[in-house]
Formats: structure tokens, C-alpha cells, sequence
């Protein structure tokens, strides 16, 4: 009698294991977005953080432990999504299954220690990577919208979305600007540059009288040619990033910071782009708030719902399909009531 009670048992846990990838309206799969989510914000605060002295050294090893325990969430999510789906090889050469892939893959090959990647460059280049996970986020809102998933308070929803919009421009626009910017004085770069100096003044000396700041090394802007001084090196962190990114969001300019290489202006361009975008989200979801707050457009709605489960109803009593009796029934039902008894027929 108790192997029945442990097939059901196991049976159940499935289900709300398959539910929890594979249908947005379940309760499990709220529960583990919300879940993924969590740790997708704390990996990206984190790894901002990471490029911020003294926080990288006097914190590296919570960092770390940080980013294990995330990606670990990530491996989960992502196995989760393959398992579950219609088509595995399909999911996984699929856009968001590449977004999974890329929320892992850089932690994992820093974790099997290649050779390859001991360069700072190459590191610089998956903490750029790492950050696409914010795409995560996007995809559960993408999940959401097409799936027509009901909110019992749609602004609620609808500034969730944008502020997941938000969150992920910012995160993606101030990583590639710390990586195309700020990698001419990132402390490595500096530092070949200040040893090559060294190498060509011991050849070359300085003439006498010439300033102590002519035997320090200074890159060099790309497109002007001349020297970038220490108080002009603006994206030196992610989060010195971020105070860039969100005044060029929010204006027609650049504020006290400003990119001086090709890349660094392209990043900007789209930045300025889609922070027009961002805008016109802003301006729909506050002028819906106002039309429902001053002319109670979410009551006319529903008025136009019912009226049009009246017509449908009218129409097929018309065309004799169904009793008055039935007709009446169907009228006295919720919309919940009649889309359970239609799916009965």
C-alpha cells in the first residue's frame, strides 16, 4: 500500500519541478524566477564591486563565494530550461539559451583554471561577459508578456518591467565602457606603460629642468593624440561607470564625464538611444497610471470585457448553438468560471 503514496509522492514533486520551468502563471515558477532573479542582482553588484579598491582586496574572498553560489543557481536554471524543453538542441542554440550558457560559462572556465585565461585582459573581458546575465531578468519579463500572465496590479508589473529594462542597460552600458575606456589606465596597462617609460628615458634622459610629471607615464587619447591626465580618468570602476551611464540616460549630454576612444562614443551613441527608449516606457506606464487614477480607464475594461462576453454570447444564441437556459448560465459565470467549462467541452 505505501509504494502507491511514493509513486504519487514523486509523481507530484515533478510536476512542480516541470511547472517551475515550463508554465509562467504557476506558483513554482514565480517562486524560482523570483529566486534567479535575487541572485542575479547581487552577482551584478557584486561584480561591480569587484573593479572598486579597496572593496576587490578587503572583500575577494566573499566575492567569490558569492559568485560560486550564484552560478550554482544558474546551473540549476539552466539545466532546468534544457530538461524541460520541447526541443533541448533547439533551446540551447536558441537566443535565451545562449544567455543561459553565458551566465555560467565564464565563472566556469575561471574555475578550471586554463592558462589561457590568466591574462588580465582576458579576465577583464569575461567580468564583461558575466554581466549579460542581467538578460536573465529580461527573459522572465519576455516570458511573462507573452504568456499574458494576469497581475492583480498591472503598474506594479508594468514598472517591474522597466526597471528591469533600466537595471540592464546600465549593468551592460557601464561594463563595456570600463572595458573599452577605462582599460588605457586600468592599473595594469599603467603599469607597462610606466615600465616602457622607465626603459626609454634610461636610453633618452630628460633634459635638466623638465617637470617631475614628464617621467610619468599618461596615454594617450586615440582620436586627439594628446596625453589624458590622471584627473581625466573617468571610468576607472563600474560603479564610476554607472554615475555616467545614468546622466547620459536621463540627458542630451555627456555631464562631467565624457569618452574620448571610437568605441567608447559608439557605447555612448547607444546609450543616448536607449535612454530615449527607456523614456517612452516611462511616459506610457506614468500616462496609463494617470488615465486610471483621473478617468477610471481600467473600470471601462472590464466594462468592455463583459460586453463582450454579452455579444459573443448574444451571437451564439442567435445562431441557435446553444438554450437560453445555457445562454444565461454562461452570463452568471466569472471569466475564470467560464474558461474552466469551456475547456471541459
Amino acid at each position: 500500500m505505501n509504494q502507491p503514496t511514493h509513486a504519487h509522492g514523486h509523481g507530484h514533486s515533478n510536476s512542480t519541478l516541470r511547472q517551475a520551468f515550463t508554465n509562467p502563471t504557476s506558483k513554482p515558477f514565480k517562486q524560482w524566477i523570483a529566486v534567479v532573479n535575487f541572485w542575479i542582482y547581487v552577482s551584478c553588484i557584486t561584480l561591480a564591486l569587484e573593479t572598486l579598491e579597496p572593496f576587490a582586496t578587503d572583500y575577494k574572498s566573499l566575492f567569490l563565494t558569492i559568485e560560486y553560489v550564484a552560478v550554482a543557481f544558474f546551473i540549476g536554471d539552466y539545466a532546468g530550461n534544457v530538461y524541460f524543453a520541447k526541443n533541448r538542441i533547439k533551446y540551447i542554440f536558441s537566443f535565451w539559451g545562449l544567455v543561459d550558457l553565458i551566465s555560467i560559462l565564464p565563472t566556469i572556465l575561471v574555475i578550471l583554471d586554463l592558462g589561457a585565461l590568466q591574462g588580465a585582459k582576458v579576465l577583464r573581458i569575461l567580468r564583461v561577459v558575466r554581466v549579460l546575465r542581467v538578460l536573465k531578468m529580461a527573459k522572465a519579463a519576455m516570458q511573462e508578456i507573452s504568456n499574458k500572465v494576469k497581475s492583480s496590479n498591472p503598474l506594479v508589473t508594468n514598472l517591474r518591467i522597466y526597471f528591469i529594462s533600466l537595471f540592464s542597460v546600465v549593468m551592460i552600458s557601464s561594463s563595456l565602457m570600463f572595458f573599452v575606456e577605462g582599460d588605457m589606465y586600468s592599473p595594469e596597462n599603467m603599469a607597462i606603460g610606466q615600465a616602457a617609460l622607465d626603459a626609454e628615458l634610461k636610453i633618452h634622459p630628460l633634459p635638466a629642468g623638465s617637470p617631475p610629471e614628464a617621467s610619468v607615464f599618461a596615454p594617450l587619447d586615440p582620436i586627439g593624440g594628446n596625453t589624458i591626465p590622471a584627473d581625466k580618468h573617468f571610468f576607472t570602476s563600474i560603479p564610476a561607470t554607472m554615475w555616467w551611464c545614468m546622466v547620459t540616460l536621463t540627458t542630451t549630454g555627456y555631464g562631467d564625464m565624457f569618452p574620448v576612444t571610437f568605441g567608447g562614443r559608439v557605447i555612448a551613441v547607444i546609450t543616448m538611444l536607449l535612454g530615449l527608449v527607456l523614456f517612452g516606457i516611462l511616459m506610457n506606464i506614468v500616462g496609463k497610471t494617470l488615465m486610471v487614477l483621473l478617468f477610471g480607464e481600467s473600470m471601462q475594461e472590464n466594462h468592455d470585457n463583459k460586453s463582450s462576453k454579452e455579444h459573443a454570447i448574444g451571437q451564439l444564441l442567435s445562431l441557435k448553438l446553444i438554450k437560453p437556459e445555457k445562454g444565461a448560465l454562461l452570463l452568471s459565470m466569472s471569466d475564470e468560471q467560464l474558461k474552466d467549462h469551456l475547456d471541459r467541452l
